[in-house]
């Protein structure tokens, strides 16, 4: 089984009124204002996992700023799933300074078949994924109803990309090591974080972490797939597109190619997600 562990889709009114929303969310402006980035659907991303031969998706939010587009398109997500429910798996979005009405947003998502949290934007919600204060209630939910942590990661080096943005591996290893029963997934390769498992402490760690690769291609060379597998195995690697950002077939082509043990392959490609879920 193929499991794309990072989609992204919005509901078709959000996509016709896509001024207006760039407008309203700093999140969301900063990935969707360039015209190019594209907004797909359920329907289209159906249709693309047809094409590249992918099995399963786990279909994200975004970080918005706001409770009430969090909540609005989660029930886009949800109502997708209940649809579509042996294609896609939902993530839902919260704005943990909601404080309670994000306790209870989880929760709602929780009980409607949501699997995790995410895609977590803290640099452009405002708030502090360090902060013990705010994220205990929510991460409490989370551990209390299964679901999986999952959060944008960036380089500390390196070019600059919209929505790059500054959740670096020291920030992400404070988070992890203050909630070490929480099932997390680090997006974008963790912005290098798998790296520093070479120090033993951080590598016993990241026993309950995981890291995707969605948009690799646009943030490393090709042999990041081995050089990651040689340090913390390919039992923490999910295979994660970025769709629609990046065509999946453009990923799961590095990942056939990759000098890697075809057990290891299976591993990415769905196997280790399909162990998550």
């Amino acid at each position: 089984m193929i499991i794309d562990f990072h989609t992204h889709i919005f509901p078709p009114w959000l996509r016709e009124r896509r001024d207006e929303y760039i407008k309203r969310d700093p999140c969301f402006s900063l990935l969707y204002s360039k015209p190019k980035a594209r907004i797909a659907t359920a329907e289209e991303l159906l249709a693309s996992m047809d094409e590249a031969g992918i099995d399963l998706s786990v279909v994200l939010n975004i970080g918005w700023v706001s409770h009430e587009l969090c909540v609005k398109t989660n029930d886009y997500i949800l109502d997708s799933v209940s649809r579509y429910p042996t294609r896609l798996v939902g993530f839902c979005a919260v704005q943990p300074k909601a404080r309670d009405a994000a306790i209870a947003e989880l929760k709602r998502c929780a009980k409607a078949g949501a699997k995790g949290i995410g895609e977590l934007r803290f640099d452009v919600q405002g708030f502090d994924l360090t902060d013990k204060a705010t994220m205990k209630p929510l991460v409490d939910a989370a551990l209390k109803h299964g679901l999986i942590f999952l959060t944008h990661s960036s380089e500390p080096v390196g070019h600059d990309y919209s929505g790059k943005g500054s959740i670096t591996p020291g920030i992400l290893y404070s988070f992890i090591t203050a909630f070490p029963n929480l099932k997390i997934v680090c997006a974008h390769w963790g912005g290098g974080l798998p790296f520093y498992a070479l120090m033993p402490e951080v590598g016993k760690a990241l026993a309950n972490v995981f890291f995707d690769t969605a948009a690799t291609i646009f943030l490393y060379e090709p042999e990041i797939f081995e050089q990651v597998n040689q340090v913390i195995g390919s039992n923490k690697i999910l295979f994660g597109s970025d769709y629609p950002l990046v065509h999946q077939n453009r990923v799961l082509a590095q990942i056939q190619s990759a000098h890697l043990p075809e057990k290891d392959k299976v591993r990415i490609l769905g196997a280790n997600a399909q162990k998550l879920l």
